[in-house]
């Protein structure tokens, strides 16, 4: 986008989205103040705790046809937004495999008839590959025999989502429109946007933090583990089957390791249990053996912020004033297709984006 109608903007969170739109709105020439509660590290933000895996094929065992069409357009999207930044972010789209115990055998069925019944409904996703063994071993060498079969969903990808984080810093940092305000809480009611000295927009994207405004938001627990195994080789993000905890494997760079399954409704920020903790890493022993000999880097919770249909929505509840939130456990997947759809509405004061996705924007201040 090469300008906007407007001269400067009020950010508020610099989670994702927050540094995103930041980015954006400075390369199209706007004056942008960025203001967060916590420091430059995201220590707060939930996608700092995160896998960062775009796979929305694989998402629609747990997401609606819409969820998984923001997935999609955000594949293509995510390395035009990657390609400008300051520094290189790891980004990778080699599929998601999909593994089993024999045992599970049931549990996988049905999800194969979940994807399936996706690809009917989202022709312009790459078709499942069923894999025997050895298809499975061409994949993933390091696996040998241990699964007799699998699926393979093409062309998904996964970025690093804190080396993300980090290049989005740097380019707001290294940019001359924008000034960043660290231990700086705010609220929209903070700013009078279109009245003299003041920003011409206010932008909310403090995820949980925003709840005083928007009252339908609640936190959705996630667990993950960091460890660092080189003796495992995997290529690609995996995830494993089963009825109680579909565990997700995702390889980053420098041989490190994202592991995560656990989702629970409660916005609770105590340390992992042991209970998960062990299930976690016992669910990964049992996919590479390699795990039994990482180390663990991190075991961190992070809340999700989530409106009640578990969708993301952007709200205009006073002009001037723009709400992004509600992206749930779909950060990663689907902020590009957010991103985009707010530029629209900014620019525009309507979003076809917004529609095709079937997107909340609500412009009432009501909580529905």
């Amino acid at each position: 986008m090469s300008s906007v109608p407007f001269r400067s903007v009020a950010i508020i969170g610099a989670g994702l989205m927050g540094r995103l739109i930041a980015v954006t709105l400075a390369q199209a020439g706007c004056k942008v103040a960025l203001y967060e509660a916590g420091s430059p590290e995201a220590e707060g933000a939930a996608a700092r705790v995160a896998a960062a895996m775009l796979a929305p094929l694989a998402e629609s065992a747990v997401a609606p046809v819409s969820v998984v069409r923001m997935g999609h357009y955000a594949l293509s999207r995510w390395p035009e937004l990657l390609a400008p930044l300051a520094q290189p972010v790891f980004f990778q789209r080699e599929g998601t495999l999909v593994l089993w115990h024999r045992q599970d055998a049931t549990e996988a069925a049905r999800l194969e008839r979940v994807l399936a019944n996706t690809g009917a409904h989202v022709p312009e996703l790459a078709q499942m590959q069923m894999l025997d063994g050895a298809g499975i071993a061409a994949l993933e060498p390091s696996l040998g025999q241990r699964f007799t079969k699998g699926l393979l969903l093409p062309g998904e990808g996964q970025l690093d989502n804190r080396a993300l984080l980090a290049a989005l810093l740097a380019t707001l940092q290294d940019s001359p429109n924008v000034t960043l305000h660290w231990q700086s809480p705010h609220a929209p009611a903070d700013f009078s946007p279109g009245t003299p000295g003041q920003p011409d927009w206010v932008i909310d994207c403090r995820g949980l933090g925003a709840r005083p405004q928007w009252s339908a938001l609640r936190g959705v627990r996630g667990e993950v583990i960091r460890v660092h195994a080189p003796e495992v080789a995997l290529q690609r993000p995996t995830r494993l089957v089963h009825p109680r905890y579909p565990l997700y494997i995702a390889p980053k760079p420098g041989n490190l390791f994202v592991i995560g399954a656990t989702e629970i409704e409660s916005d609770d920020m105590s340390p992992a249990s042991v209970r998960s903790t062990l299930e976690l890493l016992s669910a990964a022993y049992a996919v590479h053996s390699g795990f039994a000999e990482a180390r663990i880097v991190e075991i961190a919770t992070q809340c999700r912020p989530t409106l009640p249909d578990n969708l993301p929505a952007i709200r205009q509840p006073q002009p001037r004033v723009l709400q992004i939130n509600g992206l749930y456990r779909h950060g990663f997947m689907i902020a590009p297709a957010l991103l985009d759809a707010a530029m629209e509405l900014l620019v525009h004061g309507r979003s076809t984006l917004a529609h095709g996705f079937g997107m909340d924007t609500q412009t009432s201040d009501d909580d529905a």
